[in-house]
Parts: structure tokens; C-alpha cells; sequence
């Protein structure tokens, strides 16, 4: 029995996407907007670990939350200390700022970052294991004009891809000088429902999470339940009208959705989601909040702050229930190199390099094909340029450009051709 036959093919883990090329160009694409956008609004990179101390996302995000309770990827490392995938960027951001003192400088505090994220969540369409997030958080100051800020620097992003078929819903879940009351209402309204034995104890733990239990006879059971839109404070619905506004100012369209209810439970006040229905089920496509004192909380200032996660994986998703192609991902390269012959292989080697040192991403046919195999290899790369090298071109010094857009060739000196390309590209 051969080596091939005995092994199972191998495999990605279940749940976890990969993007391999043509594909990969409009996954790389969204991501790079996303993180462009962020750059122009201030905001600056940060890289974070992959995995952290167990009890920072205990802490920080919520032990009454799905992700805690039942979604993270935890295990042991082999000094017997308890460390978790990271599930979310939040916590983690708020953990570096404190750890390298970077709300002793000045505020707010602009960061983004991107990567993936793990949840042990049962897979299917917009739902993996691995997610690939880009998120912004800005710590330091609780203004209103910041949350529009972050909100409108999301809606701008997906408005960068294109899309247009989504939603942004926003409310207020309050502070502390209003939600308790909030709380005890709530409360007092659930625990007259006939909750399981989980579902209570949700309830007594953080019964604004129970709002979120999408089964039809909870949601039923709670349609009539208390919103906190109605018992905010004087200062927090000044604090959401004052948001509110300045997004109808920027022209940035919203809905308000009393019920909304985030995944975390760390958010304060201002809480928004884009909701994109091509999706189906899994219709969240970015989101976010502020969470003031959640850096108290992981052991740091008590300093506000407010942030967004905005889903790649789902923001792809989007682009093709919309039909939407992106402008050049069709485009390996700008040129491509055909070399006729070994000498000419040789030339066209040191050309190549001379283009790519020049900034034109470049590349060129190798094995021995002929013209028409090697021009092939120009389509698939979606070149705008091929340049042609074979003996006669190689005794006159000069070199055949295509433009494969125009169908038009003009031959051109060897040791010009990489500023007359660079002319061309503009």
C-alpha cells in the first residue's frame, strides 16, 4: 500500500473558513479598507496576543454571556495556568492600555487591530469558530461626540466597500445611576415567567441578557418586557439624544431599536449593530458600544471608553449578497514577464526585479511554454501589461509592451521600461 493511501486527506477544522486565491483578493481587499478607514480617522495599531489569562475575559467580558459560559476555546498550557483563545478585542486592548500605562498620556486613546478571534459556536453560513475582526476602541473620554465619531467611521467603512443594504440601529443601555432600577423592573417582570433553570439564573445574574435569547417562546414571553429606553437618567438621554444628533448632522442614517441587546456585557449607554438582511440569519455584520467602567474593572483608571467590531468574514458576505465586485481584486500583478529562450529568461529575470524595486508588483511565466500558453498566465493574473522578450528584441535592446487593456504594443528599450511602465500605471 503506498504512503498516499494510508492517511485520511487532511483537512481545515470545522467552522474555521480559509481564503485561498482568486477569493482571497476580496477577503485581503475588505480587511485593508477596513483598517484604511481606521487609520484616517487617528486611529493607530495595536497587535495583540491570540490568547490571554483566562480571567481577563471572565472579567471583562461577562460571565453571563454565551461567549464565557459556552462558546470560549480554554485549555491548560503546560505550566498548568488556565488561557483562552481570545473571543473578542475589547478586553484584550483595555488590558495592553493599562499594562503599558497608555492612558497616562494623552485622550482619548485611538487604537485598531485586526485578526482572527475563536468561538466554539455550532458552524454555518456568517458563523465560524474563527472570525476575522477589525475593531477600533477610543479610551479615555466620555463624550458624545466620540461615539458619532466611532459609529460614523463605521458607516463610512461599509459605505467604502460599497454596500448599501444594511441597517444601523442604535439605543442607550444606561449607567449605573440608572440601570439598577432598570434591573429590579426587569426582574421583577421575568421572574413571573416560567423560566428554565438556566434562563433564570441568566436572569439573576444579568436579566438584560435574557432579551437576547432569540427561541420564539422567549421572545414571545418577553415581547411586553420593560426597555431601558424608558428609564434612562436626565444625563443619559441627553447623552443619547446629543449622539443621535450629530449622526443626523453627518447625514448618517439610523434607526432607534429599544430591544437591541449586545453580546458583551461590559457595554454602557451608547450601543449600535448593522444589520444586513441578506444575510439571513446571521444578520449582524459589525457592531460595538461604550463600556464605561470596564477598565476599572480590569484593575486600571476609571476611564470610559467606546469601540466597534466589524466582522470581514461578514462584510464579504455582504459584497455577495449585493453582487458587488471590488475595483482590481481581479489584479494579481500589473505586469507579467513572457521570456522566449534561455537568454531571454535570463533578461527578463533582472527586469522583473528591476520593476518590483520600483514598486510595480510584477511577475513572469516560468517552465519552458510557448507564447500562447505563456500569455494565459498573463489573463489569470489579470495583468494590465505583458511585456514580451525573445531573440530579436534581445539584439535590438529593446523589449515588446502590451497593453492588454488597450490591445496596443509598443517595443521599448530595456533600461527604460520600468519608467515608462511607471508612467503608464500613473
Amino acid at each position: 500500500m503506498s504512503d498516499s493511501k494510508k492517511f485520511k486527506a487532511l483537512a481545515a477544522p470545522k467552522g474555521v473558513p480559509e481564503y485561498i486565491p482568486p477569493s482571497s483578493a476580496t477577503f485581503y481587499k475588505v480587511r485593508q479598507t477596513m483598517v484604511e478607514q481606521a487609520h484616517l480617522s487617528g486611529f493607530q495599531h495595536i497587535e495583540l496576543p491570540i490568547f490571554e489569562d483566562t480571567t481577563l475575559f471572565a472579567r471583562g467580558v461577562g460571565e453571563s454571556t454565551d461567549v464565557v459560559s459556552k462558546e470560549m476555546y480554554t485549555f491548560a498550557d503546560r505550566g498548568d495556568r488556565s488561557v483562552t483563545l481570545r473571543p473578542e478585542g475589547t478586553a484584550g486592548v483595555m488590558r495592553s492600555v493599562i499594562q503599558h500605562n497608555l492612558d497616562r498620556g494623552q485622550l482619548p486613546v485611538k487604537l485598531a487591530y485586526y485578526g482572527p478571534f475563536f468561538r466554539y459556536e455550532r458552524p454555518q453560513a456568517g458563523r465560524y469558530r474563527q472570525l476575522q475582526q477589525v475593531g477600533v476602541e477610543a479610551i479615555g473620554v466620555d463624550d458624545p461626540a466620540l461615539d458619532a465619531e466611532v459609529i460614523a467611521l463605521a458607516d463610512r467603512t461599509y459605505k467604502a466597500l460599497g454596500l448599501s443594504g444594511y441597517r444601523l440601529e442604535v439605543t442607550s443601555l444606561g449607567d449605573n445611576t440608572c440601570r439598577p432600577e432598570y434591573r429590579d423592573k426587569l426582574q421583577e417582570f421575568l421572574f413571573k415567567l416560567d423560566l428554565d433553570e438556566e434562563t433564570r439564573r441568566r436572569a439573576e445574574i444579568n436579566p438584560l441578557r435574557v432579551l437576547d435569547d432569540k427561541r420564539p417562546e422567549m421572545q414571545e414571553a418577553t415581547a411586553d418586557a420593560p426597555l431601558m429606553l424608558d428609564y434612562l437618567s436626565p444625563e443619559c438621554r441627553e447623552h443619547f439624544e446629543t449622539v443621535t444628533g450629530l449622526l443626523a448632522d453627518m447625514g448618517v442614517d439610523y434607526v432607534v431599536n429599544p430591544r437591541m441587546v449586545r453580546g458583551l456585557d461590559y457595554y454602557t449607554k451608547t450601543c449600535f449593530e448593522f444589520v444586513h438582511d441578506g444575510l439571513g440569519a446571521q444578520s449582524g455584520i459589525g457592531g460595538g458600544g461604550r463600556y464605561d467602567g470596564l477598565m476599572a474593572q480590569l484593575g486600571g483608571q476609571d476611564l470610559s471608553g467606546i469601540g466597534y467590531g466589524l466582522g470581514v468574514d461578514r462584510a464579504v458576505l455582504a459584497l455577495e449578497a449585493e453582487e458587488i465586485t471590488l475595483d482590481g481584486v481581479d489584479r494579481r500583478v500589473d505586469v507579467f514577464g513572457v521570456a522566449l529562450g534561455l537568454e531571454a529568461k535570463k533578461a527578463m529575470t533582472v527586469v522583473i526585479n528591476e520593476l518590483r524595486k520600483a514598486g510595480i508588483s510584477s511577475d513572469m511565466s516560468f517552465g519552458d511554454r510557448g507564447l500562447k500558453g505563456a500569455m494565459k498566465g498573463a489573463d489569470r493574473a489579470g495583468a494590465r501589461f505583458a511585456l514580451v522578450l525573445g531573440d530579436q528584441e534581445l539584439d535590438n535592446g529593446t523589449v515588446a509592451l502590451k497593453d492588454l487593456e488597450a490591445h496596443e504594443q509598443t517595443d521599448v528599450p530595456l533600461a527604460d521600461i520600468a519608467r515608462v511602465v511607471a508612467g503608464k500605471l500613473g
